[in-house]
This record gives structure tokens, sequence and C-alpha cells, in this order.
């Protein structure tokens, strides 16, 4: 880590108490004015840092800011390698970056806003600064390209525990991907990910996450205003809710994750439904059937009924619940 960084650490892990210029040279090994450069660097990046003179420094205990410092105070995960950026194109592109040069699993990307933020089958997804949280997440599983679902319903889960847990709301999940709160959208998962073609073995795959954490100060653009909605309003917001919401669902992911070929979260998942035993529209292309949804199987198919009384399972696709 930089000094800047190994500085921050220090403040977080002692938020609120005075650190001595002197000690933290002596802890890292540099000099007094690397210190000062370092706490002078933090306060540009929005750290409100006091100091005193004989009593050194003090990152106020109101003072939270998204970080990797941060966010590793709540973290029960190590060998983690986290990134935070303010502004990236899109955080699942820049980690294919890193992907591609065979880095190990456990890269985490993460920006406060995306330029060009994908969502899934092609489109896009809305990622304002200020208001929202996007992150990346590499793995190499040893799954089969057909156990691809498990990634993202087991992300599902994760996300929907840790909005639950911050916020005290209950959230849900819609099949297959996207987290729902006071029937608004208020996250989207996308899983993507690069095959052996032959043995159809996963080489790695990219955890994607975008929350809506507050409204944008914008409001949302008109196309998705019906149904985008958001998890926390800025009059009520928890303490330090952007670094423990990414760390909740950080936790709750790995506590899944090592064991996911066992899909030990598949009954949280249907708990969590937000469709099961709802009449239902199917999208396929231009073409849309109306179905109830009934049941999701054992490799995180959508068990449904058509109106011909045909059952069918689909493994992906688009749904949305239908108003009687």
């Amino acid at each position: 880590m930089t000094v800047k960084e190994n500085v921050l650490l220090f403040l977080e892990n002692n938020k609120g108490k005075f650190i001595s210029g002197n000690l933290l040279a002596n802890k890292l090994d540099v000099s007094r004015n690397a210190i000062w450069k370092a706490i002078n660097s933090l306060r540009e990046e929005g750290y409100e840092i006091d100091s005193v003179k004989n009593k050194g420094y003090c990152l106020l205990e109101e003072n939270f800011i998204l970080s990797k410092q941060s966010i590793g105070r709540y973290l029960n995960t190590y060998n983690l390698d986290i990134e935070v950026n303010k502004t990236l194109d899109s955080t699942n592109d820049f980690l294919k970056k890193y992907a591609k040069k065979n880095s190990k699993e456990g890269k985490i990307i993460i920006a406060e806003e995306q330029t060009q933020g994908k969502g899934r089958l092609g489109k896009s997804f809305y990622s304002p600064a200020n208001s929202g949280i996007y992150l990346s997440i590499l793995l190499k599983p040893n799954l089969h390209a057909s156990q691809a679902l498990y990634i993202t319903t087991c992300a599902a889960v994760a996300v929907s525990k840790a909005i639950d847990k911050i916020s005290g709301e209950n959230s849900q999940i819609k099949w297959v991907n996207d987290i729902f709160l006071n029937n608004k959208k208020v996250c989207g998962i996308l899983t993507e990910a690069s095959f052996d073609l032959e043995g159809g073995s996963m080489d790695y795959a990219i955890l994607g996450i975008g929350l809506n954490l507050t409204r944008p100060s914008d409001d949302f653009p008109e196309d998705i205003r019906d149904i985008a909605g958001y998890i926390f309003h800025n009059d009520n917001l928890p303490k330090d809710y952007k670094n423990k919401v990414i760390a909740e669902i950080i936790n709750n992911f790995f506590e899944y994750y090592p064991t996911i070929e066992n899909k030990e979260f598949l009954k949280d998942y249907k708990k969590r439904s937000l469709i099961l035993n709802k009449p239902i529209y199917i999208f396929r292309g231009a073409k849309t059937e109306e179905a109830t949804a009934l049941d999701i199987d054992n490799e995180f198919r959508l068990k449904v009924l058509k109106k011909n009384g045909e059952i069918e399972y689909l493994s992906s696709g688009e749904v949305s619940i239908r108003k009687k």
C-alpha cells in the first residue's frame, strides 16, 4: 500500500482519536513530511481530518467516505484486492482487463459512477454519480457453463440480505437477477464469463452489481422512472451506509461461494422471490406470452404454466409481473 493508504488505514482504525505525526512516521518508516503530504492529499479527497499541535491528526467520526479501508473495517472475508474509483465507463469492462492478465480471484472494482454501465440483454444501466454504487468481482469458479446461473442467483441472495440488514426493509428477487424494494427495482446483476468452448469449463466470471442507494439529484430518466427505485431516503441515511452495504454484500456472497455448487442459497432465493405463484409476462424478442410462475428448480430455471396448459422451464429471458 502507498503511504497515503497506510495513513488512512491508521486513521480509520482510530477514528475519533488523535494519532501523532511522529507515531505515524515511525510506524510506516517514512518522514514526517511524507505524513503531512499524505494528510493533505486525503483532505483534498474530502476526508475531514482535524490536526492539533502536540496531539496529531484525527479523522472525524462522522466522516464517511467510500474507501477500501472503510469497507475493510466491516469485512469478514480477507485476501481480497479492492479498488475504489470515482468514475469508470464500466466496472465489468474495467475488470476484464485484469482477468485477461490472469489476475487472481477476488479482485473487486468499485465505482461511484459509470458512464457506460451495462445491463442484461445488451441494455444500458443508469449509473449516475452520488446516488449509486457499482461493483464487479473477478471469480474463477470450478463451474461448467451450464451452471453460470449459480453465480447470479447467489449474488442476488447476497445483495437482498445486505439491503435488508442495512435498511431494515424487506427486498425481493425478480428472477433472475433484479432486486426489488417496494415494487421498484433497486439493483441489477450482470454476470459475464469466459468459457472453454471444448469442455465447457469456466475460465473466469465477472460478477457485476449495480445498486441505486438514493434518489438521483435529477431523478431517473423518464423511460425507467416508473420501475426504478432506491434503497435509502436522504433524510434518514444510516451511518456509513455505502461502505456497510458493499461489505455486507461481499461477506454474504463469499459465505456461499466456496461451496457454490451445493446451492445452499436456493431455499433463500425462492423465499425472497417476487414472482412465484403470480401471473407473469414472458418476453422473447418482439413476442410476449402470458403465464404463471410456479417454481424455481434446482438449476434455477423458472417453471411456468402457459395459457395453453403447457409447462416450460426457462433458463434465460425476461419476465415481469402481469397485473390482473
